[in-house]
């Protein structure tokens, strides 16, 4: 059964920082472009970062642009979202997702993490 499993969520002043992790299970993502979305309450989900299979390529919204990386470990089949200066807007569930396709962000992403909750307080 191939799970993606999230952590590092948590409540974090504005300006600070938090690093989300995401391992994989079940099979290998090596070969698979992965990102990170997120959903505020009574807002669409959105993206908010993406990478390709070795890390050459990624893409991130103008919202997050300087602000969040987003990085991938094969070895561990682990992918990273490193966010900061963080503000109240940013706050939202954020999901890790795999798509079966390299494109960077891609057209869909067929699995998906149960999320973690990120809090920015003012």
């Amino acid at each position: 059964q191939v799970q993606l499993v999230e952590s590092g969520g948590g409540l974090v002043q504005a300006g600070g920082s938090l690093r989300l992790s995401c391992a994989a299970s079940g099979r290998t993502f090596s070969n698979n472009a992965m990102a990170w979305f997120r959903q505020a309450p009574g807002k669409e989900r959105e993206i908010v970062a993406a990478i390709s299979w070795n890390g050459g390529l990624t893409y991130y919204p103008d919202s997050v642009k300087g602000r969040f990386t987003i990085s991938r470990d094969n070895a561990k089949n682990t992918v990273y979202l490193q966010m900061n200066s963080l503000k109240p807007e940013d706050t939202a569930d954020y999901y890790c997702v795999a798509s079966i396709s390299d494109s960077v962000p891609a057209s869909r992403y067929d699995y998906w993490g149960q999320g973690t909750q990120v809090t920015v307080s003012s």
